[in-house]
């Protein structure tokens, strides 16, 4: 609908991350919705019948639409951070975590991580 005073158009979506875009609210809210259950985009085009690059066109979208309206962090006072730092496979096992502790851990990391991936990757037969 066009403004009396400047005969500019604008809609319900004026001034917002949706503004000049063809797909309709419904797929909006849709992918946003999708975007929330960690879907990945080509997931989210299949559930909502679009083409990948339009998906993420969306995503992309709404994820810096959101972050501009993120407001900024301002600390005050007296702050406390606190570091974790978790090993993966070993959690609630502190004595095999000490164990492996050290550089010695460190230098076979990409053994392990490839030993890993055959693992995940080979298909054993079954009979």
């Amino acid at each position: 609908m066009p403004c009396k005073a400047c005969a500019f158009r604008f809609d319900d979506l004026t001034n917002t991350v949706l503004a000049g875009h063809h797909q309709p609210l419904r797929v909006w809210v849709l992918c946003l919705y999708f975007m929330g259950l960690n879907l990945s985009n080509q997931q989210i085009a299949k559930e909502l019948g679009l083409c990948g690059s339009d998906v993420q066109v969306m995503t992309e979208q709404l994820r810096r639409g959101l972050a501009t309206k993120t407001p900024e962090v301002t600390l005050k006072g007296e702050v406390e951070i606190d570091e974790v730092y978790v090993v993966a496979g070993h959690k609630g096992q502190p004595a095999a975590v000490a164990k492996q502790g050290g550089s010695d851990a460190v230098a076979g990391w990409q053994a392990r991580r490839a030993a890993a991936r055959w693992r995940r990757t080979s298909h054993r037969s079954l009979a």
